[in-house]
Formats: C-alpha cells, structure tokens, sequence
C-alpha cells in the first residue's frame, strides 16, 4: 500500500480538503491517504465549516477528519509527504533525519506547476471563493497525484 500525508498549517483548511479531494480519486485498498497540520492549533478539531462545504459541494465528506500535528514518526509511515506551502515545506524539512526523509517532502502544487514552488493559498482569511480557489487548484494537482499513485 502506497502513503500518501497533505500538510498544511493548521490542518483544517488545505490539508483536509487535499485528503479528501485524492481520497475520492484513488483505490482506497492500494493507497492511504492522511492529513496533518505543521502546528499544534487545531489537534482534534474538525476541518473548517468552510472546508466542509466547499467539499461537501462537491460531494467529499471530510467531516469525519480531525487535526493533527505533523511528527517525525511521519517520515517513516509516509512514502509521499505533499505541503501546502513554502513554509509548512521548512517547518516539515527542519525535522527530517536524512535525505530519505527530504526526498519524500514535496509542493503540491509543483505536480500542476513543475518546479515552481507556488503555495497553496491559506483560505482562512479569503472567505468563501478562497476556498473555491483552493479547491480547483487542489483537485488539479490531486488528479496528476492520483494518476501518478497507479503506477506505483
């Protein structure tokens, strides 16, 4: 079985929604697919109402999800680690032991952008059409994932 972790900060905006957009593209008995936020804000807390709905909208339940922060352990559970965003990229990287555990870190986005670098934009403060925003551009880059994820 393949692993497959969506980090972001807080771990109730872009990283559920990346969970549940590739959990709804994939074999869920050839890969997992998990969540994880780079701080502690939200540990146990449900995704975003906005998230909820922006999923729900497109028939993704992602109200079953609950916060968690990123752990070093991850490197070890995880074969593919996708981040958000630069910074989350730096806080996951600062724990990573070895070039093993960095070369399983990578943008999301650079799978709809190669090489870019271009962050996802945290929707918290965009109100609604941020999350719309988010969610095209997480369901593109979940849709090379998940083509990628069936040849491995």
């Amino acid at each position: 079985m393949v692993r497959v972790l969506m980090v972001c900060l807080g771990n109730i905006c872009r990283s559920p929604l990346a969970e549940g957009i590739l959990q709804s593209k994939i074999n869920p008995d050839r890969v997992f697919v998990d969540s994880a936020g780079t701080s502690n804000y939200h540990i146990g807390d449900t995704p975003d109402r906005r998230s909820v709905s922006i999923a729900q909208k497109n028939r993704i339940d992602i109200t079953y999800q609950r916060g968690r922060q990123f752990k070093v352990e991850d490197f070890d559970t995880f074969d593919h680690i996708y981040v958000m965003d630069n910074s989350n990229r730096r806080d996951v990287l600062s724990l990573a032991r070895d070039d093993n555990d960095r070369a399983k870190v990578k943008m999301i986005l650079n799978e709809v952008f190669p090489n870019e670098n271009v962050d996802v934009p945290d929707p918290y403060y965009g109100g609604d059409y941020g999350f719309e925003n988010v969610f095209k551009l997480l369901d593109e880059a979940c849709s090379v994932i998940a083509e990628k994820l069936q040849y491995e």
